[in-house]
Formats: structure tokens, C-alpha cells, sequence
């Protein structure tokens, strides 16, 4: 079966042709690290790792790389305003040092792995500090000045667009529209409105703390130069899949494409995937307004890390998806719903053959540009085929979960606390001396407390309300 993928630079679903027979090579845009990472952050990174899972699902070898952006960050991604870390920095209190930045950066990364592990996304082959690689970053500098595609002027040195005919293809740019000062900041020193710098030196923006000796002075890279670097060193001058949130499309990703073309004189990424904003009624979830929620604050409002995968699977990655608390608690009882139905199946299995086709519609919806809602659609189809045994349902929804990635055969009960199961007990006892009256009472007594008992062949069993 072929898999389809949604192809940003093409604007339309194309068959997936790997390069490589057999060998996916796979770079996302990974984090910022200066604050937390916030659930919209993290609604790409769901999607990647579905992406990932869909890929292996289709038995290919993945190389997946995701870079880590510790060398400072201006506030703007089109080349102005302060440097994020040394915000951070200052947001906290701490002294404005490289080492203290350094750190900063470190803790807000290990945070962010963290989220990774509890949402059940799969790590990458290989995270790539900026700041471990800059020497990669100034011998591609070195290539882009070769081919003639770099000015100096006031300091810094700058890609001139003009020279890379094809620099609109991704985002569809029509740069005789384009107004300085709109999508880009007014710089005296561009030629052209959309250049950008390669590499910056202090004559620009002072108080820079993490430098860097070059050719071209004591500075750092421009933010787009780092993904191009690092992304060509560990999957080649040419590799398959590029992915990022939409934000991306117009400047950072445009920008990369033509650095990176620029320098090897070819084309750089076969496919490039873009997820959709997570939007609320504020508009989208963004780190610059100081206004977000981060995984963190979920937890602490009662949620499994696992409802907000669960609630990003119910939306299509290319389209918006709308957060509120009311959607949250839906996708949670729709969470907990598939949960215990998987429970009961695991504590049920019994044989019951039926000829079906769920495996072909399930592969089916999640090769067709990771079509999740429709994959999901088929795993509760399978939950609730009352003709299909329970075997046969579990081993079909332990292979689906390959691809949704909730670890379903870790699935257990929560444990009850030791008052609960003190009448649990009690009722059980009443029900076996016939004492009908006390069972019930009993019973209405814990599902007030969100506790539904239910008596089966194999003995009571319990499940929250």
C-alpha cells in the first residue's frame, strides 16, 4: 500500500519515494530553549511522532534528527529584537553569563525530554546542540560565500535572496508585494527586504553573550543557518522529510531551503510536512504573548498526559485544532472510555474468529497523509464489533497502537484507595451471604464516589464513573 504524504513545496498528497529503498532520513525543528514548551509546541511534535510511527509502521528504516537551539535566538525570527535566552536570563534573575545561559538552556531541554517521555513521543536518533556545532555552521557560511550568494554590510554578513531564483517556491511568496517592515523588519543595511544574516556581529545588536571567532568577525549564526548546518550533517547534502509547524513555511523554512541550495548547488529535502496551529479563543498558543499552558499545567489539573495525545489524534495535523477545557474533558472521557474498554478486553480474551478487514482500513486511513480521525474511527469500530473475539480485537489494537502510540498492553487499573477497597470487600461479602439490601447500599455508596462496580463470571470488578 502507498503511503501519501501532504507535500508543502508541491501543495498537494504525493507518494512517498524515500531516496534511499528501505531508508527514511527524517529532520524536525526542535525547541528553543529559553522557557517551557507549550501544548501547541507539543501538538507538532505528536504529529511528527506519528509521522515517525506511520513511517515504521510501512517497514522503514527511521534516522530522525531534531536539533536544540541552546546558541540564543532573537526575539523575531526574521532577525530582530533581543536574544530569547538573554531575556530568559533576565526573567529569572540570573547573572548574564554564558554559563548561566548554558545551564538555563539545559534545564528548559531536560523539560522538554520529559514531556516527550510522558507523552509517549519516541525520542530522536540524535539530538544536535546548536551550540556543538557551530564550527558545521560557519564551514556552510564558507560554501554560501563561495557560490556568491553572501553580502557584508554594516557588520554582518547577509544572504542576498536575489542571487537563488526559486528562494518564493515553499512559501509561495510574492516578493514584489512584500512591504519591509511587514513580514520583515526595515534594515537599512539589506539589499533586499527578505535577505537575511548568515552571521551576525556585535555591531548590530550589543550585549550578545554566547561568541564565536570567524572570518567575518566575533559573532554568532543567524537562527535559520543552524537547521540547514545540522540537519546536512547527519542525513546529507539530500534527504527526504523536513517538518515544522505552518509558522515556519515563510521565513525560517524558506530561508533554509535557500541557504542550503545555495551551498550545494542542488535540492536539499524531498518532502516537507508543516503542522497546523493549536488555537483557543485568544488565537493561537504562543510563547511571545506570556499567555500558554504547558503539559505541566494539565497534570496538575487531574489530566493523563495520554487525553492530550489522545485529544491531538482527534484532529487531521494539517488542519486548526481548538482548545478549550470543555474539548479536553471530552477527549478525556473519550480517553478513559477506550481505556477501559481495552481492559476488559485484556481481561476477556476469548477466541472468536471472524473474517475482517479493520488491519486494511486501519493502514489504509493513516497511509493516506496520517488521516488519524479515520484510524481512530476504525480502532473503536474494532472495540465494538460484538462479532469478533476479544483475542482477535486485542491483537489487532496492539498492532494499531504501533502507530497510536498509547502503550495499550501497559494498560492497568488505578489502583483504589484502601478505604474503597475496604467496601469493595464488604459489599462482595454481603452480596455471597444474600444480603442484598447491604449490597446495594453499598454499591450506591461507592458510585457516588465515582466508583461502578460490575459482577462478572470471573468475580466484581470496578471501574471509575
Amino acid at each position: 500500500m502507498a503511503l501519501n504524504l501532504f507535500n508543502t513545496l508541491s501543495r498537494k498528497k504525493e507518494e512517498f519515494k524515500p531516496i534511499k529503498p528501505g531508508f527514511v532520513g527524517l529532520y524536525c525543528c526542535g525547541p528553543t530553549v529559553y522557557w517551557h514548551q507549550h501544548i501547541g509546541n507539543m501538538r507538532t511534535y505528536v504529529f511528527e511522532d506519528i509521522l515517525k510511527r506511520v513511517l515504521l509502521y510501512n517497514g522503514f528504516k527511521v534516522k530522525h534528527v531534531i536539533n536544540v537551539t541552546d546558541v540564543g535566538h532573537l526575539t523575531s525570527d526574521a532577525d530582530e529584537g533581543e536574544d530569547k535566552l538573554v531575556k530568559a536570563l533576565k526573567r529569572e534573575g540570573l547573572p548574564l553569563d554564558k554559563e548561566s545561559m548554558l545551564k538555563l538552556a539545559n534545564i528548559y531541554w531536560e523539560e522538554f525530554k520529559d514531556d516527550f517521555t510522558k507523552l509517549h513521543i519516541l525520542p530522536p536518533d540524535i539530538w544536535c546542540k546548536a551550540t556543538e556545532h557551530v564550527s558545521d555552521m560557519l564551514k556552510l557560511i564558507e560554501k554560501i560565500q563561495k557560490n556568491g550568494y553572501s553580502y557584508s554590510a554594516g557588520g554582518n554578513l547577509y544572504y542576498d535572496i536575489s542571487k537563488y531564483e526559486d528562494y518564493a517556491k515553499l512559501g509561495k511568496l510574492k516578493l514584489d508585494e512584500q512591504k519591509a517592515g511587514a513580514r520583515v523588519e526595515i534594515d537599512v543595511e539589506k539589499r533586499n527586504p527578505q535577505d537575511f544574516v548568515l552571521w551576525f556581529t556585535e555591531s548590530k545588536f550589543k550585549g550578545h553573550i554566547m561568541l564565536w571567532d570567524s572570518p567575518w568577525g566575533t559573532g554568532w549564526p543567524g537562527w535559520h543557518l543552524e537547521c540547514s548546518a545540522m540537519s546536512m550533517k547527519y542525513l546529507g547534502d539530500h534527504f527526504d522529510i523536513h517538518c515544522g509547524g505552518v509558522d515556519h513555511i515563510q521565513v525560517h523554512h524558506t530561508n533554509e531551503i535557500a541557504q542550503s541550495e545555495g551551498a550545494t548547488g542542488k535540492k536539499w529535502v524531498n518532502y516537507w510536512l508543516h503542522g497546523e496551529f493549536l488555537v483557543s479563543d485568544k488565537g493561537k498558543m504562543a510563547k511571545s504573548t506570556g499567555e500558554f499552558i504547558t503539559l505541566a499545567t494539565l497534570i496538575d489539573k487531574g489530566y493523563d498526559p495520554l487525553v492530550y495525545r489522545y485529544f491531538c489524534l482527534t484532529a487531521h495535523y494539517r488542519s486548526k485544532l481548538s482548545f478549550s477545557y470543555d474539548a479536553l474533558e471530552s477527549a478525556k472521557n473519550s480517553f478513559n472510555s477506550f481505556k477501559e474498554r481495552i481492559l476488559e478486553i485484556k481481561e476477556n480474551l476469548a477466541s472468536k474468529p471472524k473474517d475482517n478487514d479493520y488491519k486494511w482500513k486501519f493502514a489504509d486511513a493513516v497511509a493516506d497523509d496520517l488521516n488519524m480521525p479515520i484510524a481512530l474511527s476504525v480502532v473503536w469500530d474494532v472495540i465494538k464489533d460484538k462479532d469478533l473475539g476479544n483475542n482477535e480485537k486485542y491483537e489487532l489494537l496492539l498492532d494499531f497502537d504501533k502507530v497510536l502510540g498509547f502503550d495499550i498492553k501497559d494498560f492497568k487499573r488505578t489502583e483504589i484507595s484502601g478505604g474503597i477497597q475496604k467496601l469493595v470487600d464488604e459489599r462482595e461479602a454481603a452480596r455471597k451471604a444474600k444480603d442484598f439490601k447491604k449490597s446495594d447500599e453499598i454499591r450506591d455508596k461507592l458510585k457516588a464516589q465515582g466508583i461502578v462496580l460490575e459482577d462478572t463470571p470471573q468475580g466484581v470488578r470496578w471501574k471509575t464513573a
